[in-house]
């Protein structure tokens, strides 16, 4: 039985570029996972094995690596920095227990490294604080972390000192033990002697010991009293409270180096170990009803307890497909049966393997704590729980962000609809933020996602992994067309020529509905003057005219129809007949009725820092936009508006560029509204050349 408290689940992410993936290289290479080191700017670090990462040294998805470091088992995610990959590192917090965060030592504290932070105190994961890159030009240890305070309003405890910096950067100071590291100018991790602290720092290094010890104390009071009467704690008793004050988000341990020149890594790795959280400790998952509420019960780490496990993650592959999954509570074993609470289906487990980036390793069994992949599973998704069939249950389920951004696209060739067809069912399973839908009116693929780097790439994908050749458009905006004055009116269908005529009158008024009412209809003919076995006819005659209006063609919303009168006969009267009258009164009636372009407003949601929010709510209103709502935070304002859609493309781009690439917005569908009349003509003007041209 393997001792969970042995065990660190961790996750390493960072704003791009600050060294997340050299750091993971390391950490393997420390570790014995691998012999030789791959460099990102390369293109040849393990953890980055898709071809589009290699090539523009960015992590896209996340990947996960189990290793080994004093008697410890490691399950480490090296999550991407870019923005567009954010679920990534969304989902990988949701299944972690603790995290490393990354800093570059010249960058600081940068926009990506924000919003990651921000989802890390979300979801409460403890984390030490990495300061990598001190031998680079500009770097600043003391900086990075007075920026941690002001712009992440967190506490960093201090736990090592660089010794030089930039060129001059050679080794670490341990705050804890007074002892310095210093590495030769081999470059090699193990080659550094531990030796004492150099003389010029002997009073900075007490100063800070001063400051860490204080701090860490304050988590027991009986050892705060006594260190003030002057006596000095154990480092064991000062551990143990730096590990409770880490493990409560009171503070977060901080360590310096460069993971490029094998600097201080391994100081990293004995703080995972020493002051991060094991399965254990952390506060269990709350279990939900079918709808998501919290019912009060939680998934207790235990090996004695029921199956219940959650799919975090889908992944396609060279191998097929892969379901990445943390185990919450009690085994799983190779041929067991499990239940998906969602789909409420059960599966046969076949190949379980532990992750070693795209490596693999077979393995015949799994329990509480563990990250590993099942092989195969047929209808699992992002998010589901897999549980024991006997006691079913729900894990709280991940929240995804909705994509913000659309583009069209078509197969070059008839072959590749079908191709591209099976290739983005499977790219939708893998990513939750990666939607698909088909536009009615244009019958065009959309695709839509987190913004244009994550379309960029998925369009790269779908060319390269699946041989698509794709015609990438420009997305078009869904507009509508309603009425805005009420018509009293009548129209009489009649044809004679032969044989039986048809013969429909109706009398009828057509007024605007109420908002998002779509289409109405109802009677107030009494007597027989239009026989009631009509009106079903009347009302799909009129309803059939709603898909195109007659400004440009847009679907027509929020009319009302009702039917005062009208005449038959006996012999020519039929249901086509009255069909066809309502028909050509629709068409008579809408122009007089005041026809109106109408066009989708989105809530937008936007946050800044402080500095630059005049910027921002400036663009909004040259935007058309209306402000809400302004919520201030400890890292910035959240500002909220009503913007029409047609505002917001390429609004991504102009956002980074106001803000420093600090801020940071959501979008979804709000209502239609009535469109300002320049902006009608020119949409109205567009659209008709449009159809022209088809």
């Amino acid at each position: 039985m393997t001792d969970l408290s042995h065990y660190r689940n961790i996750g390493i992410f960072a704003h791009v570029d600050a060294g997340k993936t050299t750091t993971t290289e390391r950490i393997l290479k420390l570790t014995g996972k691998i012999h030789k080191t791959g460099e990102v700017h390369d293109g040849e670090s393990t953890t980055d094995f898709m071809e589009q990462e290699a090539e523009r040294g960015i992590t896209i998805q996340s990947a996960a690596v189990s290793c080994f470091w004093k008697e410890h088992r490691f399950n480490v995610i090296d999550t991407p920095g870019h923005v567009d990959f954010t679920v990534e590192v969304y989902r990988s917090l949701k299944v972690l227990d603790g995290g490393i965060g990354v800093f570059c030592g010249s960058g600081g504290v940068e926009p990506q490294s924000e919003t990651n932070w921000r989802y890390a105190n979300e979801s409460e994961v403890a984390r030490v604080i990495f300061i990598n890159k001190l031998d680079r030009m500009g770097a600043d240890f003391y900086r990075v972390c007075g920026q941690i305070k002001k712009v992440l309003a967190a506490h960093p405890l201090v736990m090592t000192l660089p010794i030089g910096i930039e060129d001059d950067f050679v080794g670490v100071v341990d705050v804890l033990t007074r002892k310095a590291y210093v590495w030769d100018d081999t470059g090699l991790p193990e080659n550094f002697e531990v030796t004492d602290v150099p003389a010029d720092m002997v009073d900075k290094v007490e100063e800070y010991r001063e400051m860490m010890v204080e701090t860490a104390l304050e988590q027991d009071d009986d050892l705060l009293m006594a260190y003030m009467e002057g006596e000095e704690p154990s480092l064991e008793e000062i551990k143990r409270c730096i590990r409770k004050g880490t493990i409560n988000l009171s503070f977060f341990p901080t360590f310096c180096g460069s993971a490029f020149k094998n600097k201080g890594v391994q100081n990293v790795l004995d703080a995972v170990v020493d002051y991060l959280p094991c399965p254990t400790e952390v506060d269990p998952q709350p279990l939900t009803d079918e709808e998501g509420n919290a019912i009060g019960e939680y998934a207790t780490v235990s090996v004695d307890e029921p199956l219940r496990a959650l799919a975090f993650k889908i992944m396609d592959d060279r191998f097929g497909a892969l379901t990445f999954i943390r185990i919450y509570s009690g085994k799983l074993n190779k041929g067991d049966t499990i239940l998906n609470s969602f789909t409420g289906k059960t599966e046969r487990i076949g190949r379980m393997v532990e992750m070693q980036a795209d490596e693999r390793l077979e393995i015949s069994s799994a329990h509480a704590g563990d990250i590993i992949a099942i092989v195969g599973m047929k209808n699992v998704q992002t998010g589901h729980t897999l549980c024991d069939p006997k006691h079913p249950c729900t894990l709280e389920a991940m929240v995804f962000p909705e994509p913000v951004i659309s583009i069209s696209v078509t197969p070059k060739d008839k072959g590749g609809s079908e191709k591209m067809g099976i290739a983005i069912g499977k790219m939708v399973a893998e990513d939750p933020t990666f939607r698909v839908e088909t536009d009615i009116d244009s019958g065009e693929t959309i695709l839509r996602g987190m913004g244009e780097l994550h379309l960029d790439i998925k369009v790269d994908i779908l060319k390269r992994t699946y041989g698509v050749d794709l015609v990438v458009g420009e997305p078009q905006v869904a507009y509508r067309e309603t009425i805005t004055q009420s018509v009293e009116d009548s129209y009489t269908h009649k044809k004679q020529s032969g044989g039986s005529g048809q013969y429909g009158k109706i009398d009828y008024t057509i007024k605007p509905g109420e908002a998002n009412s779509g289409f109405t209809f109802n009677s107030k003919v009494v007597g027989g003057n239009v026989p009631k076995e009509f009106f079903p006819a009347i009302e799909k005659g009129f309803k059939s005219m709603m898909g195109k209006g007659v400004l440009a063609g847009f679907p027509v919303l929020d009319v009302e129809v009702e039917l005062l009168d009208g005449g038959f006969h006996a012999v020519d009267s039929s249901a086509i007949a009255f069909e066809i009258a309502a028909k050509g009164a629709f068409r008579q009636s809408i122009p007089k009725a005041g026809p109106q372009l109408i066009e989708p407003i989105m809530n937008v949601d936007v946050f800044t820092p402080d500095d630059h929010v005049g910027d921002v709510i400036g663009d909004l209103n040259r935007r058309r936009g209306m402000i809400k709502d302004q919520e201030a935070g400890v890292t910035g304002v959240r500002i909220k508006s009503d913007v029409p859609l047609a505002e917001m493309f390429g609004y991504i781009g102009s956002l980074r560029t106001m803000t420093s690439g600090r801020g940071q917005f959501s979008m979804e569908f709000s209502h239609y509204s009535p469109c300002p009349n320049n902006v009608a003509e020119k949409v109205i003007a567009e659209t008709k050349e449009r159809n022209a041209k088809k």
